[in-house]
């Protein structure tokens, strides 16, 4: 599980998560593990909150791809489009019933936070798109994230202080996060 959070003030922009992997019911220190949540797609930073093999996947997608365009909402919708395409077509262990219920679309079965020099973008489970202006956070422990980035946004706290400190709760709150915190500012 997961916390990650970014966060848009006074012309800085940053993304920060925990660090803690987990393996169903075991957790995984940081200092075990060299996983970061944390990924810089061209001039983008982009998070999972969701299945560990994603970051495979992902890293696997994005090497046979020269250059990825994650600039604005289109872009991004345009890029989580193929990538469904190529998890069902390319990864034969995806499973293709996942949340099969009245929905007439697929499930990603994990978010995705995307943050660049646009903005903020929310990419759900469903493919959807959704574009934040001040901040946003995902993950397990993303309800105590937002009450604390809600709370701690019109402080005098700079763009990484608000997010260290949210993501910060969220591991004191949430069993299924961990220290240490990961800070990268947006280019």
């Amino acid at each position: 599980m997961s916390i990650i959070v970014s966060v848009v003030k006074d012309g800085q922009a940053v993304m920060a998560a925990d660090s803690l992997v987990t393996l169903g019911e075991r957790r995984i220190p940081a200092e075990s593990s060299s996983v970061s949540k944390i990924r810089r797609v061209g001039d983008a930073l982009v998070a999972i909150a969701g299945w560990n093999v994603y970051d495979d996947v992902l890293s696997d997608y994005l090497s046979a791809r020269r250059k990825v365009q994650l600039q604005n909402r289109k872009d991004i919708f345009a890029f989580f489009n193929d990538f469904w395409q190529a998890l069902h077509k390319t990864y034969s262990f995806v499973n293709d019933s996942v949340d099969a219920s009245d929905s007439p679309f697929g499930s990603l079965d994990s978010t995705f936070l995307i943050h660049n020099r646009s903005g903020i973008y929310l990419v759900t489970s469903d493919m959807g798109v959704l574009p934040f202006e001040r901040f946003y956070a995902i993950g397990s422990g993303a309800a105590y994230a937002l009450g604390s980035l809600e709370a701690l946004y019109d402080t005098d706290m700079t763009a990484e202080q608000i997010a260290r400190r949210s993501v910060e709760i969220a591991i004191q709150l949430d069993v299924s996060c961990g220290a240490p915190v990961v800070v990268e500012r947006v280019d």
